[in-house]
């Protein structure tokens, strides 16, 4: 496989990956994504908030013991008693508190009476207030009663401490339901999007399997007049192909005029739950292709297409073949199609001729296609088809209805049959056959000069770059006093060869 080959593989495999109803799949991967960052964020939040809670403890207390060689000891929180509150008990006295020191002391075997002053003052020194939040802040009076200078008069005056700045701000800790609304929203789409998906598939395939039944099961329309149905050869083999949650394919073959026959049901995306959404801006239907691929020595040299008014500017435009043939047929001298509908054709010999009196009063007539026809979407008939390996094809679109009305497709999957026959067994006129083989001709003289056009400039192009080529691999080569020199000579030589050239004359 070459280069091109390889590139344009990439091309389809990306196409096919980011087609609409293969999108929804990438949302619903990014949506699982989103709920498990936000998880991980909300968990490294509570994280942080809590290891910011505990920040600092401990710090200050090590210092404090490097300082002075012992453990600290926290001095008993004195508890403020509200105003108006009076019991029988006072507040502890200046002993009770060296009493609790001095045991406190006596217990870790050191010596209170050595160390105290000290203790007195680095605890003055590295007392905190706001460390022990929710106590009260006036703390100087319970400090002068608790650490005493014994080396003064008793009551003497302590300096009370200088009160800290503000206590820094907290990181904020989540709490409350209003943390889960991600969570709750993107675990509800997850479980509508997994329902709509099983309920649209399976919906999808009733529809399939309803068509099936009705038109390629035994005694059906094509039973009768195909000798093969579906992909096997077997008797069980299955007579639906399913590429997709949507799309499903029925073949058949074995059948005068015509190689084979390929249906294929294009149902709306029902497993989708974003594209549903986006067909209540752009509703569509379930429609079918059916394309019968005629012999090369059945069809003769034939362009017609019928299609519904609103839909024949639009397939004019979109088919090359019938840009390139065909026009318009407008009729008002005999019994024609409906109004609702529009004939192209190359001819007006063949529009005739194809759509008779019978046909239009069973089907493409104004009380008929009323009545009968009200899937029929387009046909197109051509033997100049661009697209595949055949060039002669018959192709047909009807809309599919539900299950329980498919015998409203009767009559059009019948008009497919008569088409195969009528179509494989027209021949044009002499007169009408020149006119049509002129101008394929003169549309194949057009084609054969814009490739001619399109080689000689691939031609140029490739000269040009083995040109440049050789230029790079000169300055690589030579000095630029050479390549001066060769540029000269070049210019000289160009200028020369677009002189006008003088032919001159020895006067007699």
């Amino acid at each position: 496989m070459g280069k091109a080959g390889r590139i344009s593989q990439i091309h389809r495999w990306m196409g096919s990956l980011f087609r609409v109803d293969r999108l929804s799949w990438w949302l619903v991967v990014l949506a699982v994504l989103a709920l498990l960052g936000q998880e991980i964020v909300r968990s490294s939040v509570l994280v942080v908030a809590v290891s910011a809670e505990f920040e600092g403890f401990g710090d200050e207390l090590e210092e404090i013991e490097d300082e002075l060689d012992q453990p600290f000891v926290v001095p008993p929180p004195v508890l403020k008693e509200p105003s108006g509150f009076q019991n029988d008990h006072g507040p502890p006295s200046d002993e009770l508190v060296e009493d609790q020191v001095q045991d406190q002391e006596l217990a870790r075997g050191g010596n209170s009476v050595a160390h105290e002053p000290a203790v007195v003052k680095k605890v003055a020194e590295y007392w905190d207030e706001d460390e022990f939040e929710g106590f009260p802040e006036d703390t100087s009076e319970h400090h002068a009663s608790v650490f005493p200078n014994e080396g003064s008069a008793a009551g003497s005056k302590q300096t009370a401490p200088a009160p800290a700045g503000p206590a820094a701000k907290k990181a904020p800790v989540p709490k409350g339901p209003q943390t889960y609304y991600i969570e709750v929203v993107g675990t509800l789409f997850l479980i509508a999007y997994v329902t709509f998906y099983f309920i649209g598939r399976k919906r999808n395939e009733k529809l399939a399997l309803a068509w099936a039944t009705h038109f390629a099961c035994k005694d059906g329309i094509f039973d009768k007049n195909f000798s093969l149905l579906g992909t096997g050869d077997g008797v069980d083999s299955p007579l639906l192909m399913k590429e997709g949650q949507n799309v499903f394919k029925f073949y058949a073959s074995g059948r005068r005029y015509c190689e084979s026959l390929l249906a294929t049901m294009d149902f709306r995306s029902r497993h989708d739950m974003i594209t549903l959404l986006w067909y209540l801006v752009s509703p569509r239907k379930d429609e079918m292709t059916i394309d019968v691929h005629m012999n090369e020595d059945a069809m003769d040299s034939v362009i017609f297409a019928v299609a519904r008014r609103k839909n024949a500017k639009t397939l004019l435009k979109e088919r090359a073949d019938l840009q390139q043939f065909a026009s318009i047929v407008n009729v008002t001298n005999r019994k024609w199609l409906s109004e609702e509908l529009t004939a192209i054709s190359e001819s007006r010999e063949v529009a005739f001729d194809l759509m008779t009196d019978a046909l239009l009063e069973q089907v493409f007539g104004e009380k008929a296609f009323a009545k009968f026809s009200s899937h029929f979407i387009a046909m197109h008939f051509t033997d100049q088809s661009p697209y595949g390996a055949h060039r002669k094809i018959l192709q047909f679109k009807f809309t599919i209805p539900a299950e329980d009305r498919m015998a409203e497709m009767t009559r059009l999957i019948t008009t497919v049959i008569y088409f195969i026959d009528a179509v494989g067994r027209y021949k044009l006129s002499p007169q009408a056959r020149s006119k049509a083989d002129a101008t394929r001709e003169k549309v194949a003289r057009q084609a054969f000069k814009e490739s001619e056009k399109e080689r000689q400039e691939a031609v140029l192009r490739r000269k040009e770059e083995r040109r440049k080529a050789l230029e790079e691999a000169d300055a690589a080569r030579f000095s630029p006093e050479v390549l001066r020199k060769r540029e000269e000579k070049e210019r000289a030589r160009q200028l020369k060869k677009s002189m006008p050239k003088i032919k001159m004359t020895r006067a007699h």
